[in-house]
């Protein structure tokens, strides 16, 4: 299919029109020139380099400050993600800072349900004897912590938990990225590469749109692609925003794409369109898994996915005629981030065919880099802490990346009787890695929990305690190391004085709650100090750091080099997995088949991002939620046939049902999405009533999803989701 084209000019036009309209808050055209017309007035004014927190990618802005009130956010220039730009969700998540919804005291549970706001030093006493108490009965394993982790959550949080003796640290990564990063390191020994779209000739994405999850760097590269004449291909089962920016839409049935990338394995090894010399000198594994394709055709295939055989075999001839400036682009969350029972071996098969076309660290291909990281510090300064248990869940999940692990491991173990007591930083896990109702349980039956946020998220109203951190714009944070051809350490610095004086930052909640819970000699030094010691490591520049925000680290690479240097057991390329085997895994890439398919009368239920959203963090935010009203940007899709067939008209209030829930949402009747799904955005459906903008708005996307772990991985497996659909009736 053919889909419209936009210029790169007009989509950043139309993205900073958006983020202007942001700055100020909601409100007309006039309104918001009548505002712009003050910028000539310089008075009073600061300017502080900065990065966001609306998001993952933490770009780079500058932040304006006027007689100590925040006035003007603009994109750092510097900054390899930002790029100058800045999308309209970091303008909008901006105003957390001066939120009426923000926590701004200690609180505690009364054991019912109801919290009351006490002193810092009562939170801290009674949490800190409760550590012990669990520690003497029970051991270090009996604690976790999980987090979406930020500059300062991945030092203070690991350093905290590991000081109590525990290795139970997790990321969000299994409702996030954990098979894909899985699969990365099984065939590549790294988490993750980059697709070179802006020099290649032909990139297909698999379920992954820029300009949804938006990050401007990923953004521009987009739209420099289109303006360079990359053919650029979308396969996903629902037309995304980035499609203005491609070539050709290929409707997939959700959950099939693993199919569709061994069919185009079968047409490039079948037909010898393959880079021989590549394979012979950089693979493991091959000559035994090629021997397995012949059962994978496009004709197979198409009835699987739904794509013509034709399709599929164009697509690999295309792939095969570009390279080695050809890609199959890097994907995330949806398409098997952590989606299927079949989201490890999509993953596998990607990269497998990525091996195939030779593009590896070449122009054009798939970019494998890494990025710098601290060196060692004082160790008299910054005691190592002693060697924590292992991580509860390596046992079930040997194969989830080591990094992030499983967080779905806390359920089991707190059944099991293991875990007594967690922490949470920065995540809303009942809300975001599984069912809410398993959440729930799995905390009720805990000894001690403990929340560190900004706001009053659903897992703040499981915990016993909730611990008031200060917003982003009011804290310095530890530097942020991002790499690509060149190293870069990024600056998280104070904009604004405390607005809500009885909140703190990180650092500073760690270190306390640390010494009361008797580890507190592991954390005698000032952020200052760290950030200081850590950039020293690295030989950057301080003052630059300061200055700037961002701040060179180590000479240039050249990331077109030729194949990189594999972290894999075998030194290679791996089509094979021994690592697989041994966990009782077929050990070469194959065929395994969703967990399940709806049939007649039945829908799988997919879901994605908004650009104006981060999952459910930003919709106690009322600028960006006004634009969610304003659009109906809550509704949820389905196809016009079906549709049709269920007497559903745009618009129109339906209600979805699975085994675990039943929804009622406003529709989006399209012609944009394949017949067998309904699509959701999945930042909406809070519970918390703090949250007033977002309170009870659109689909509670894990409420729908059963408690699932993918197998020796550990992810969510988020859209194994069957549904009926039915109008409701006014």
């Amino acid at each position: 299919m053919q889909v419209r084209n936009i210029s790169r000019r007009g989509f950043l036009v139309g993205s900073a029109l958006t983020a202007g309209l942001l700055t100020v808050g909601v409100g007309g055209m006039s309104s918001w020139l009548a505002k712009e017309a003050l910028a000539d007035d310089t008075s009073n004014i600061t300017q502080v380099p900065t990065t966001c927190n609306a998001c993952s990618n933490k770009c780079g802005f500058v932040a304006s400050v006027k007689d100590g009130r925040l006035w003007k956010l603009k994109g750092n220039s510097l900054h390899p993600n930002s790029k100058g730009k800045l999308c309209a969700r970091g303008h909008g998540y901006s105003q957390v800072v001066y939120s009426q919804y923000r926590i701004t005291d200690p609180l505690k549970n009364d054991g019912n349900g109801n919290f009351s706001a006490i002193s810092w030093d009562q939170a801290y006493q009674e949490i800190g004897d409760k550590v012990k108490q669990i520690l003497a009965k029970n051991g270090p394993e009996a604690f976790a912590l999980i987090e979406d982790p930020r500059p300062n959550g991945k030092y203070y949080s690991h350093r905290f938990i590991n000081a109590l003796g525990s290795g139970s640290y997790y990321h969000h990564s299994a409702a996030c990225n954990l098979s894909f990063t899985s699969a990365n390191v099984l065939t590549m020994g790294t988490t993750g590469y980059s697709g070179d779209i802006t020099s290649s000739k032909f990139v297909i994405f698999i379920g992954r749109s820029y300009a949804d999850g938006i990050n401007p760097k990923s953004a521009l590269s987009l739209a420099q692609a289109r303006d360079n004449g990359v053919k650029i291909v979308f396969v996903d089962p629902r037309l995304n925003n980035s499609a203005n920016f491609g070539s050709q839409w290929v409707p997939i049935n959700p959950g099939t794409d693993l199919a569709l990338v061994l069919a185009i394995s079968n047409v490039l090894v079948t037909n010898n369109l393959y880079d021989a010399d590549f394979v012979a000198n950089e693979t493991y594994g091959f000559d035994e898994w090629s021997a397995t394709l012949d059962q994978y055709t496009p004709e197979w295939a198409e009835p699987i996915t739904g794509i013509k055989a034709d399709t599929i075999k164009q697509l690999a001839m295309d792939l095969a005629a570009s390279a080695p400036k050809s890609v199959i682009a890097e994907t995330w969350r949806g398409a098997y981030g952590t989606a299927y029972l079949n989201s490890t071996e999509t993953g596998r098969a990607v990269n497998a065919v990525n091996a195939l076309l030779g593009n590896f660290n070449k122009k054009g291909g798939a970019l494998i880099t890494s990025a710098p990281s601290a060196g060692a510090l004082d160790p008299v300064k910054f005691p190592p802490v002693p060697k924590p248990t292992e991580r509860l869940g390596v046992e079930d999940f040997p194969l989830a990346d080591d990094v992030p692990g499983s967080n779905l491991s806390v359920p089991l173990y707190v059944d099991k009787g293991v875990l007594k007591g967690i922490f949470f930083y920065n995540s809303n896990a009942a809300m975001g890695y599984t069912n809410p109702k398993t959440w729930a349980d799995t905390l009720s039956k805990m000894d001690l929990k403990v929340c560190i946020d900004v706001q009053m998220s659903e897992t703040a109203h499981l915990c016993d305690y909730v611990l008031p951190e200060c917003s982003y714009l009011e804290r310095d944070e530890l530097p942020e190391f991002l790499g690509s051809s060149q190293g870069v350490a990024c600056a998280r610095q104070k904009v604004v004085d405390l607005v809500n004086a009885n909140t703190k930052t990180s650092d500073v909640i760690y270190s306390e709650l640390a010494q009361a819970c008797g580890i507190g000699q592991y954390f005698k030094f000032t952020l200052e100090e760290l950030i200081e010691a850590q950039l020293a490591s690295v030989n950057a520049d301080l003052n630059e750091y300061k200055q700037k925000g961002v701040t060179n680290v180590g000479d240039p690479v050249d990331v077109y080099a030729g194949p990189p240097n594999w972290k894999t057991p075998t030194g290679k390329f791996q089509f094979k997995s021994d690592l697989m085997e041994e966990c009782g895994l077929d050990p070469l890439i194959h065929w395994v088949a969703p967990k399940v398919m709806p049939k007649d009368g039945e829908y799988r239920l997919i879901g994605g991002k908004q650009s104006i959203h981060s999952h459910q963090m930003t919709t106690a935010n009322e600028a960006l939620m006004a634009i969610t009203d304003e659009y109906h940007l809550e509704a949820a899709w389905i196809n016009a046939a079906e549709a049709a067939k269920l007497g559903i008209a745009d618009g129109d209030m339906i209600e979805i049902t699975s085994a675990e829930n039943t929804s009622q949402v406003r529709c989006k009747v399209t012609e944009r999405l394949n017949p067998t799904a309904i699509w959701i955005p999945t930042h909406y459906g809070c519970s918390s009533p703090e949250l007033k903008p977002g309170y009870g708005i659109g689909v509670p996307w894990m409420s729908m999803i059963t408690y699932q772990a993918e197998p020796k991985v550990g992810s969510a497996m988020s859209q194994e989701v069957i549904v009926t659909v039915r109008k409701v009736e006014a």
